[in-house]
């Protein structure tokens, strides 16, 4: 033991040259010594960065610590959890059908960069509705009429070659057969839901910005209609409002005011009223939710169905 103290005085004062082995030995044991000092010495701590903290500091970052976690897991959710969609049904003769509620709201109706009868971009504002979660069947027709008009005939198919008048004639069939009020809805009402309400993405057709995942359009279609709720359906449940048929409304057509309005209902009076949504036999920009046509209404052709509204 005194001649490893011989050594360390001497490496460590310079007193006398010293071997390369001697240096390694001198180093060695100063390791040693510094690391019995600091474990008998409980006043210093080094800490992960190679500082020396005293108690009072390391208590200080443990609180630290801790405060920071605690804010991590009181920190709320930042995910956006939809409220489920409210849905009633209703059968009619031992078929059934839902209708889809949707809580009314503000948006902004139209497009000024497509064509200018979707012309100009207006605000609305509707109260709170119901609409079809898919257009009218062949199935719930022939429950409520006893007949079925359609050019592609399946129980599951949309209903076709329907008028404006035969759709009245129709809901006032099943308006007594339900003791409702069923309707066409308004091209707003009906706008507003293809569109999302308040779930809305933003997206041009009903659901989604690529058309073939919502819509049976002129290049996907086979030039035929499809079975209701084939395809995605958009925010609101609601399939179909792009392509497969076109949908009737309620409204005479007419050109948009660039006012805002409340729960609108179109011209008071005319000679042709709306369809919306484009159809199997089009391109995939009359699929696009804010386009409109129009047509007289008594006309009927296998291009057109229509939705219900409550």
């Amino acid at each position: 033991m005194k001649n490893i103290v011989k050594i360390l005085l001497a490496v460590l004062t310079g007193s006398r040259a010293c071997s390369r082995s001697e240096k390694r030995t001198s180093l060695f044991f100063s390791f040693l010594i510094a690391a019995f000092v600091l474990s008998q010495t409980p006043s210093i701590y080094i800490c992960a960065q190679g500082h020396i903290e005293t108690p009072a500091e390391r208590k200080a970052r443990q609180e630290r610590e801790a405060a920071a976690k605690k804010k991590r897991q009181m920190k709320p959710s930042t995910r956006i959890i939809a409220e489920p969609l409210q849905i009633d049904t209703f059968i009619v003769n031992g078929v059934s059908f839902k209708m889809v509620h949707v809580e009314g709201g503000t948006f902004k109706m139209g497009c000024n960069n497509y064509n200018k009868g979707s012309m100009p971009v207006h605000q609305v504002t509707l109260s709170t509705f119901c609409i079809g979660e898919t257009e009218v069947t062949q199935e719930l027709w022939q429950a409520v009429m006893g007949s079925n008009p359609s050019k592609f005939v399946g129980l599951h198919r949309p209903v076709e070659c329907v008028s404006w008048d035969d759709c009245q004639k129709f809901i006032q069939k099943l308006n007594s057969l339900t003791n409702s009020s069923f309707r066409l809805p308004t091209e707003a009402e009906w706008e507003y839901a293809a569109r999302g309400g308040k779930r809305s993405k933003g997206c041009k057709f009903a659901g989604s910005n690529t058309v073939g995942n919502v819509a049976w359009y002129d290049e996907n279609s086979n030039n035929e209609t499809h079975n209701v709720a084939a395809k995605r359906a958009n925010e609101l449940g609601l399939y179909d409002m792009s392509g497969n048929v076109s949908e009737w409304c309620q409204d005479f057509f007419g050109p948009y005011s660039s006012d805002s309005q409340t729960n609108p209902t179109g011209p008071s009076t005319g000679f042709e009223h709306i369809s919306r949504g484009g159809n199997f036999r089009i391109s995939y920009g009359f699929c696009q939710v804010w386009y409109h046509q129009d047509y007289l209404q008594g006309y009927a052709t296998y291009e057109i169905g229509f939705r219900l509204a409550l």
